[in-house]
């Protein structure tokens, strides 16, 4: 959420940022609507002041008549006030949770077709398997019983796939361990207030990805992101605490709404998926920094892997609301014969905080918002299809990628 002095002292930038990330808001008819909120507050204050008079003098005595009827009649016009305040509070806070959060100028402009890629590594492998095809060839995967137990896109992982993992996740664990992250495992469930916090607002109701529980104030989480964005809400951190890094570990359930047309064979676009999410509470002079440092781990657990990639940094009309700025790491697939997506890690300066009330008490006494950063480390269902594709022998077994071999007993093959 942005702070809506920021968007009056920054209009033009607001609504630019706005459009350009595809989001169709009168930013205009907002600020007019805050402006019709502070007029019924200043009502609302001056009742209240006027009741608290009236009070004051019938303390001490029996009140004229006069002032009984001038209390009721304050309390009356107080009580439409409040209603009138308490609505359009609501109005106004739903209208700005959906400005999206700004751009960075080194955000490229344009829709999806305009990321700009900015590295590669690896050779690209002119040959792979299918995943699908080798993972049921060895009876690795159900579909069809996942489809029976809980609908389309649930599924079973069973032997060697599902020991690969575990290993995959043993691995990725080691690797943010080792630059310094507190492990967490999350509820995989949030309430709407860290829902909302965390800012995943649709363009459009057909893109809603998150399963709710009926009858509960209660979702889905879709990444560990959203738990652990609201671990420090309402809390107020030293600055000498911060940066904080957590690596959450949890299922992710998605409708995967609006993805038409996207590439969904298989384990790489599921319902249910579990997935070692990077996240990160830092100073606002720190998020740059700390953003080139998530996406840094991201490209040493996948070359160590010895995946072919590639970094795009995103253009502003694929970013979703909460991020400033959004790397996508792309891996090369022999199968397809193209890069597709593997993982992401975003900067979403004060835009979540703001939300969720997490602060930062400088050594001064001042008191801030923190900024919040995001990243994958291991998604496990994409991360398999990588694996089989680029490791597994057409007719024979899969090829166990080195670092992944103390995770399985030292096994080169399965």
């Amino acid at each position: 959420m942005l702070d809506v002095k920021f968007i009056r002292e920054n209009l033009e930038l607001v609504e630019k940022s706005t459009k350009e990330k595809g989001y169709k808001i009168d930013i205009k008819k907002v600020l007019e609507l805050d402006d019709e909120r502070k007029t019924i507050l200043t009502e609302v204050e001056t009742l209240r002041m006027k009741r608290n008079e009236i009070a004051g003098k019938m303390k001490g005595g029996r009140p004229a008549p006069e002032l009984i009827a001038e209390g009721r009649k304050v309390k009356e016009e107080l009580a439409e006030k409040e209603a009138e305040l308490d609505k359009i509070e609501k109005v106004c806070y739903n209208d700005l949770k959906g400005i999206p959060n700004i751009i960075f100028e080194d955000v490229p402009l344009g829709g999806e077709e305009c990321s700009v890629e900015i590295k590669k590594w690896g050779k690209n492998h002119e040959t792979g398997v299918d995943h699908l095809d080798y993972a049921m060839s060895r009876d690795w995967v159900d579909f069809e019983r996942g489809a029976k137990v809980a609908g389309a896109k649930f599924y079973y992982l069973k032997d060697g796939l599902a020991l690969l993992e575990n290993a995959l996740l043993q691995y990725g664990l080691s690797k943010v361990l080792e630059h310094g992250f507190t492990y967490m495992t999350v509820p995989d469930m949030v309430s709407s207030k860290v829902l909302e916090g965390c800012g995943f607002n649709p363009r459009t109701s057909e893109q809603s990805d998150e399963y709710y529980i009926e009858g509960e104030d209660l979702a889905m989480i879709a990444t560990a992101e959203m738990p652990l964005t609201g671990y420090h809400m309402d809390e107020i951190i030293d600055e000498d605490k911060l940066p904080l890094f957590y690596a959450g570990y949890s299922a992710c359930f998605r409708k995967e709404a609006g993805t038409y047309g996207k590439y969904t064979r298989g384990l790489f676009r599921v319902h249910q998926f579990n997935k070692l999410e990077m996240y990160a509470f830092c100073l606002p002079e720190q998020s740059k920094e700390i953003h080139e440092k998530i996406l840094a781990i991201e490209e040493e657990i996948w070359q160590a892997l010895e995946i072919p990639y590639r970094v795009i940094n995103i253009a502003a009309g694929d970013l979703g609301a909460p991020a400033a700025k959004k790397y996508d790491m792309e891996y090369w697939s022999p199968v397809n014969q193209k890069y597709q997506e593997i993982t992401s890690c975003s900067n979403c300066t004060d835009f979540q905080a703001r939300a969720v009330n997490c602060r930062v008490r400088r050594k001064d006494g001042a008191v801030e918002f923190v900024h919040t950063l995001n990243g994958t480390a291991i998604p496990l269902a994409r991360a398999l299809v990588v694996i089989l594709e680029n490791y597994a022998v057409e007719g024979g077994k899969l090829k166990v990628p080195k670092v992944l071999q103390p995770y399985l007993g030292g096994k080169e093959e399965l």
